[in-house]
């Protein structure tokens, strides 16, 4: 009998752990690795991180670290708070639907740490984890946020309990067991976001996935079919039932889909959806700078599905200005930027801020782009200012996309940035340095 999907993917995980994967796919990797590592410093004095460590009492006896500090805790408990510091800002990698990196790497590091593993081992884990999230993703036809999912939390704990199979050395079956169980513990909800809890999410799968490979080196069992069961994950989490459970995993370690498709990199600390239309935005002002009280009116066009995730019109605080086209548009034209320092309930709050940010105005484009499911072909920016002709910019890629991809120098200028916002008391570059060549370190701690 042919094997299944669940078994499919534990095979090919265990065939990571033993086989490891190819030297161009663990180089491909670092982008994500780096840019995930330096999110996670930043964000780690965020409120969110203070209130979770509040609330959760930090376990002590374990060596995996929080945010790369003295600190130390169990792997479990370090994949919970590191994962929500690595996405409360919201300014990790995005792709394949979602934050696969802000999962992957607190989780992978979290163990990779407790069992000393090598920097190959490493690599090897967030391939695999990368390429099994590519692998389930790929199978739905639907746009899961439609019916209310965050892809990042329903897919993030199986990638997780996958790449952290690698790490645990897990065979087939138990790699298999491990993402059964990291199926059963999927979540995350779009109508959390704009809170810290849609951080949580990212924190949550990636201790589901530690918990998930640890219970299966052990021997605690899933089904041989959690995952393409009628009744299974796929088929739970699909918006409308248009989901292939019966194509054999045969391109898993053949066609690598880290390669082609890599990360996308983010220029702006924002939910990614507002990025096209902030670099149209950018391009139309840097052609002719505009005071901000001589705006009529802005006016972005772009899908429903990203316009429903941009669900705050009039955002109060800066984790909802996260998810606000409307401040986006209108931190672009008082500041002519959109960077950390102004995503803070402060400026958010600015009576000019709000005042111009009643002046954005959303049209909705049916013109889908064939290759990225739920968005527009292209988002445009179209500017009135009083006196002035209209202008109009359109954007088909962000800057920092795979396909338009920034210069590896922008990659390491924003992770010495973000240690320095989270007072990362090491040295920076060194680390750097280290993470660039880390297919070298034999022992991660």
């Amino acid at each position: 009998m042919t094997a299944g999907l669940t078994q499919q993917l534990g095979a090919f995980v265990a065939d990571v752990a033993v086989h490891g994967t190819p030297g161009e796919v663990r180089e491909a990797a670092k982008d994500g690795l780096i840019d995930s590592v330096g999110c996670m410093v930043a964000g780690s004095t965020d409120e969110a991180v203070r209130i979770a460590l509040e609330a959760l009492p930090t376990p002590s006896g374990g060596s995996a670290r929080l945010w790369f500090s003295e600190r130390t805790t169990s792997a479990d408990h370090a994949a919970l708070i590191n994962g929500i510091a690595t996405h409360v800002l919201d300014y990790d990698d995005s792709c394949l639907r979602g934050h696969p990196s802000a999962v992957l790497v607190p989780a992978i590091y979290a163990v990779a740490q407790e069992r000393g593993s090598s920097g190959k081992q490493l690599l090897d884990a967030y391939i695999a984890g990368y390429e099994v999230w590519a692998e389930l993703v790929d199978r739905e036809r639907g746009f899961h946020q439609m019916k209310g999912w965050h892809p990042t939390g329903i897919f993030g704990s199986i990638a997780a309990a996958a790449a952290c199979a690698v790490l645990y050395g897990l065979d087939a079956q138990r790699s298999a067991w491990a993402m059964g169980l990291g199926a059963s513990q999927s979540g995350g909800l779009m109508s959390n976001f704009g809170a810290m809890s849609k951080s949580f999410h990212v924190g949550r799968a990636a201790q589901a996935g530690v918990v998930a490979a640890r219970l299966a080196s052990h021997g605690f069992t899933a089904s041989h079919d959690a995952i393409e069961h009628p009744r299974g994950f796929l088929a739970a989490v699909s918006p409308t039932g248009d989901v292939d459970l019966e194509r054999p995993a045969d391109r898993l370690g053949r066609d690598w889909q880290l390669l082609p498709r890599r990360v996308n990199l983010k220029k702006y600390p924002t939910c990614y959806y507002t990025h096209r239309a902030l670099d149209a935005m950018l391009q139309i002002l840097a052609e002719n700078p505009v005071a901000a009280d001589a705006v009529e009116r802005i006016d972005v066009t772009l899908s429903q599905e990203h316009a429903l995730a941009l669900r705050n019109a009039q955002p109060q605080t800066a984790l909802a200005a996260k998810f606000s086209m409307q401040f986006a548009m209108a931190c672009a034209v008082i500041v002519g930027k959109v960077g950390l320092a102004e995503l803070t309930d402060a400026f958010v709050c600015r009576e000019d801020i709000q005042a111009l940010m009643r002046k954005v105005t959303i049209t909705i484009d049916t013109r889908y782009d064939p290759e990225t499911p739920g968005a527009a072909y292209e988002d445009r920016v179209t500017l009135f200012v009083r006196g002035m002709p209209e202008r109009s910019r359109a954007a088909h890629h962000a800057t920092g996309h795979a396909q338009l991809p920034l210069p590896p120098s922008h990659l390491q200028s924003k992770f010495i940035d973000c240690m320095a916002f989270g007072g990362y008391q090491g040295d920076a570059q060194a680390f750097l340095a280290q993470l660039l060549r880390l297919e070298d370190v034999a022992v991660i701690s």
